[in-house]
């Protein structure tokens, strides 16, 4: 359904949402483009208006085939629906334009390319703070959709921003300023040595090992939801989920939508809120697939580090996984409750083979993972 918003920043930012609805790969960065980018053109040239949200929003040529008539049908329902809007609630036109916010037929004018119409206000777009903060467990029902749509955002900004990394380099044009004042320091200031950098080939692999346990059931989907969003943007990633067993799920998560992601898992028998084998799972990890390891991998575990085995066959695992790979991050979401501290034997055991151990209980605790990649 399309919403209908009284000025046409907000618009914008439902339009966003239209479009990811419609499989677009668009995060809080491309809102906040797309919003500037609004207003550099004219408000009332509607095809120099289409064209810089094009631009700002996608990212492959099947999205910008499929731009314009999602733009024509959404902004066209978007007219209709002012038309009705304005019918049954004319007596408030007033106290709108009292409180200064564009009326009803403002927006319309605007819709329809009348050129009398005011410049449009723009507006950034953040996400909700305070939903970031709340811990996955005591999310209520009804903000599940809201949390669903933050993590997809979270994840997919975090993605793109582990594949923007730079290089020197002698061939490129990209400026870089900061070490071209570096080489020229001893010649009193003269910039006479140039540096320019470029894209870097990102090496870097991502392995996750996601604890599914029944001790895990208030965290699992939330986090797998997270890794699904985070995989649509970073294809270097193998996930692996595990109970008492481990079992590999990257080729499920790169489903083209997640629920159909989430039916191809609940038909495998991954030991979904079974039992907990840590180690036991690990240590399948390594004999199986210990060729994914090497001196470019980073591997992330989610777990509460509740195990039922005995602590020295995970400490054996994490060593050797940790010898072979290029960081081992542990989130735990247990380490989000204050006064919580890794006292259970796995835990104990795991931590002296683990590089970077946080917590994973909040939207804001996984945005925090970029600080390890």
């Amino acid at each position: 359904m399309i919403e209908r918003h009284t000025n046409l920043s907000a618009n914008i930012v439902a339009f966003c949402r239209y479009l990811r609805a419609h499989g677009f790969r668009i995060g809080p960065e491309e809102e906040a483009t797309a919003l500037r980018a609004a207003s550099l053109v004219t408000p009332n040239d509607r095809g120099t208006f289409a064209l810089a949200l094009q631009v700002s929003l996608t990212r492959s040529v099947q999205e910008v085939e499929q731009f314009g008539v999602l733009f024509e049908k959404y902004w066209r329902e978007l007219e209709s629906a002012l038309d009705s809007k304005i019918k049954e609630d004319e007596s408030k036109k007033s106290q709108y334009q009292k409180n200064n916010q564009p009326s009803f037929d403002a927006l319309k004018s605007w819709l329809n390319g009348n050129k009398n119409t005011e410049e449009t206000e723009t507006a950034t777009y953040s996400t909700n703070e305070a939903l970031s903060q709340q811990d996955f467990s005591l999310i209520p029902a009804d903000q599940l959709a809201d949390i669903e749509q933050l993590l997809r955002e979270v994840s997919q900004s975090l993605a793109r921003k582990v594949n923007r990394r730079r290089e020197k380099t002698l061939h490129a044009r990209e400026f870089d300023l900061r070490n071209t004042l570096r080489r020229n320091l001893r010649r009193g200031g003269e910039l006479v040595d140039l540096a320019y950098k470029r894209p870097r080939r990102n090496r870097m692999r991502l392995v996750v090992l996601a604890d599914v346990s029944k001790s895990m059931d208030l965290y699992s989907a939330f986090l797998i939801q997270f890794l699904y969003a985070f995989q649509r943007v970073f294809r270097r990633i193998e996930t692996f989920v595990f109970s008492t067993d481990l079992h590999r799920v990257t080729a499920e998560l790169k489903e083209q939508n997640f629920q159909q992601a989430l039916e191809k898992l609940t038909k495998r028998e991954t030991g979904w809120s079974g039992g907990t084998r840590i180690g036991g799972s690990l240590q399948t990890f390594v004999t199986d697939y210990g060729r994914l390891l090497n001196r470019e991998t980073i591997v992330v575990i989610l777990s509460d580090g509740w195990d039922t085995e005995q602590p020295e066959q995970l400490a054996d695992a994490l060593r050797r996984i940790q010898q072979k790979s290029r960081k081992v991050v542990w989130l735990n979401p247990l380490a989000g409750q204050p006064g919580y501290e890794p006292r259970t034997a796995a835990m104990q055991a795991a931590l002296p083979h683990v590089d970077v151990f946080a917590s994973a209980h909040n939207v804001s605790s996984l945005r925090a993972l970029g600080n390890w990649l």
